[in-house]
């Protein structure tokens, strides 16, 4: 007892236990899969239980809890601070406001990169303790053993190529990835990896056009055009959450002015003794 007290006190990310007595029957990977080549499927990211519940409540079966949690929600510039230990507490919270979705986690800076032993001990983690139900790591041809090894234990793998968000800032920066030999070899590793889905982020929509009609697996676009089998944004860029959106992200609400003028007029009530009322 003493143990897992001192374990939560540290912040120790608990198992993710499914409620007594319901039967969770998610959308599974291969039902993902079988989605290539018919209607266009949306994606989302969500950080916490309450917007999962709202993309599931909006017909969004497709969720992704993405390391960009570190600059909507943890205030960080980039994603690369974001630990795995992270990444479950937040996945934990998106699969308990979910029934139905497949919810898929990223893997954070760091967690897969030293070894495949290290990548499938995160993966698990990420599936056991946080539970998700696939998880996605950046890079192509270089990972394909990091993909291999993961999707050979039985976890489902998305891949992540073109723009990878977590080493951007090392290199070539945002820029949109035109080079397409080296998409072209990124995006058959991926699935010869054994991925069964692949997000192409910031990629020459001609280019991941391309890419969409060789690849037996499904693309998920983001900034990749509008040929790709599915797309995916942020949230808080499709709810207006903040005052700057990617140049490739759409507005679909202004939900960040709201907020501010629910919390000023709040504020206001407060000040002036209108609430609570007498």
């Amino acid at each position: 007892m003493a143990t897992k007290q001192a374990n939560s006190a540290a912040g120790e990310a608990r198992p993710y236990e499914p409620a007594a007595g319901t039967a969770v029957r998610r959308v599974t990977a291969g039902a993902i899969r079988r989605r290539k080549g018919h209607a266009i499927f949306p994606m989302i990211t969500a950080y916490d239980a309450a917007f999962g519940r709202f993309a599931e409540e909006a017909g969004i079966d497709y969720i992704l809890v993405g390391d960009s949690l570190g600059n909507v929600v943890l205030g960080y510039d980039e994603t690369t601070p974001v630990t795995l230990e992270q990444m479950l507490h937040h996945t934990q919270a998106v699969v308990r406001g979910t029934t139905r979705a497949h919810i898929v986690a990223d893997m954070p800076f760091g967690s897969y990169q030293v070894s495949d032993e290290d990548a499938l001990r995160s993966a698990i983690r990420l599936i056991k303790e946080g539970g998700a139900q696939s998880v996605k790591l950046e890079g192509g041809v270089h990972e394909a053993d990091r993909i291999r090894a993961i999707a050979a234990s039985g976890i489902p793998v998305v891949g992540h190529i073109g723009v990878n968000p977590q080493t951007a800032s090392l290199g070539p920066g945002y820029k949109v990835r035109t080079n397409r030999e080296k998409l072209f070899a990124d995006a058959r590793a991926v699935q010869n990896a054994g991925a069964y889905a692949i997000v192409l982020e910031v990629v020459d929509p001609g280019i991941a056009s391309e890419i969409t009609a060789m690849l037996a697996i499904p693309t998920i676009g983001i900034g990749a055009g509008t040929d790709c089998d599915s797309q995916v944004l942020v949230l808080h860029d499709v709810l207006g959450m903040y005052p700057h959106s990617p140049s490739f992200a759409k507005r679909f609400g202004e939900i960040g002015q709201a907020a501010t003028e629910a919390l000023r007029a709040y504020a206001s009530d407060v000040r002036e003794k209108r609430f609570p009322a007498g």
